[in-house]
C-alpha cells in the first residue's frame, strides 16, 4: 500500500466527527451512509462529505461502486451453447459530483483550482486514492486515475461562486481494497536447554505448515519479506501444489546472514534485496509460480533451509473486495 508522505498543504479540520459520530458523510445510491475522502498522488487530504469545506459530493449522479464488470471468453460448442474459457476484470470508471461553492468569486475560484489540479495530477504523479468509510469505521479504498469532467456546468451563472464538475475517474484495478493489511509472520524460536530451568515448547516456527484466511472477495497476490539467516527458502501452497524458492546463491551472493531481508511481490512479480538490488534471478526460473491467495483458508508452507535465531517471514496482503 503507497505510503503518503509528501509535504503537502491539507484542507483544514472542521471539527465535524468522522463516519458514524453524527456528522458528516452522505448517503450513497445502494451503499447507505458514508463519509469519502481522496488522497492525491503528492499526500494531499480532500474530504469530499464535508459541506463546511466550500465543496461537498452531490449523490445523485454517483455511479459505479458497485460490482466489477466481467468480458467472457468462450468456446462455441458443436451441439448449441458456449463454454467459458477465461474470464477477466475490466477496469472500472466511477463518477462523482462535485459541487464547489465560495462566499466570494476569488475563494470560488482558488477552491476550484486547487480541487481540479488534485484530481488532474494523478496524470502525471500515478494514481490517487479514493476512499469510503463506514459509520462502523471499516474503510475501502480504489486506486483512480482522472479521466474527464473538470470543466463545470458551462451555463449562465455558473463558475462566478459556484460551480458543478461531474468527475469520471478509471480504476486500472477494479477491485476495493481495505487500507489496513494483513500480516502473517512466523519467526525461529532461540534455542535453550530442554532441562533448564523446565521443559518448554514454542510455537513459534519458521518451517513447517500453516493455514491463511484471506477474506476477500477474490485472489490476492500477497508480498513476503524474508529475513536470515536462511540458506534456501521454500513456499509452497499445499491445495494447489504451487511453489517458488528463492536461492540467494544463484545470484552470488551466497546464504543469507542473521537480519539480512530479501522482498518477493506475487503481482508484479518483483524480488528485491534490502539494498534495492534486483534478486529477480534468484528465483527458481522456469518452474517458480507466484501463487495467491484465494478467498477463505489456504494451506500453506514455509520451509527455510538453513534457519537459526531471527530467521523470520512475513507475508502481507490487502483484502480485495468486489463492492465499496
Amino acid at each position: 500500500m503507497p505510503l503518503i508522505a509528501a509535504p503537502v498543504v491539507t484542507p483544514p479540520d472542521t471539527g465535524e466527527p468522522p463516519a458514524g459520530g453524527g456528522g458528516g458523510g452522505i448517503v450513497l445510491p445502494d451503499l447507505g451512509r458514508a463519509v469519502v475522502t481522496y488522497y492525491d498522488p503528492a499526500g494531499g487530504v480532500w474530504p469530499l462529505t464535508t459541506r463546511s469545506l466550500g465543496w461537498r459530493t452531490l449523490a445523485e449522479g454517483v455511479s459505479g461502486l458497485g460490482a466489477t464488470q466481467y468480458e467472457f471468453t468462450t468456446d462455441v460448442q458443436a451441439r448449441g451453447g458456449a463454454r467459458v474459457r477465461h474470464v477477466q476484470a475490466q477496469p472500472r470508471t466511477i463518477i462523482w459530483p462535485l459541487r464547489v461553492t465560495g462566499s466570494t468569486h476569488l475563494e470560488f475560484v482558488a477552491r476550484w483550482r486547487a480541487l481540479g489540479s488534485a484530481f488532474t495530477r494523478t496524470l502525471r504523479d500515478g494514481p490517487g486514492w479514493l476512499e469510503i468509510a463506514r459509520p462502523d469505521g471499516s474503510r475501502r479504498r480504489i486506486s483512480v486515475l482522472y479521466q474527464e469532467g473538470w470543466e463545470g456546468l458551462g451555463k449562465y451563472g455558473a463558475g462566478w461562486i459556484a460551480d458543478t464538475a461531474v468527475l469520471s475517474l478509471l480504476c486500472e484495478d477494479p477491485y476495493w481494497i481495505d487500507p489496513v493489511p494483513v500480516v502473517v509472520h512466523r519467526e525461529q524460536a532461540v534455542g535453550g536447554s530442554f532441562f533448564v530451568p523446565y521443559p518448554t515448547v514454542s510455537s513459534s516456527q519458521v518451517l513447517g505448515a500453516t493455514t491463511v484466511t484471506n477474506p476477500s472477495d477474490v485472489t490476492v497476490w500477497p508480498t513476503w519479506t524474508i529475513t536470515g539467516p536462511a540458506s534456501l527458502v521454500t513456499f509452497t501452497r499445499t491445495d494447489t501444489g504451487e511453489a517458488f524458492t528463492l536461492n540467494p546463491a544463484s545470484v552470488g551472493h551466497g546464504n543469507l546472514l542473521a537480519g539480512e531481508q530479501v522482498t518477493v511481490r506475487t503481482d508484479p512479480p518483483q524480488v528485491r534485496y534490502q539494498d534495492g538490488s534486483n534478486w529477480v534471478g534468484a528465483l527458481n526460473w522456469p518452474g517458480a509460480a507466484l501463487w495467491g491467495l484465494a478467498p477463505g483458508d489456504n494451506r500453506v508452507t514455509f520451509q527455510l533451509d538453513g534457519s537459526g535465531p531471527g530467521s523470520a517471514v512475513d507475508l502481507t496482503f490487502n483484502p480485495r473486495f468486489e463492492t465499496a
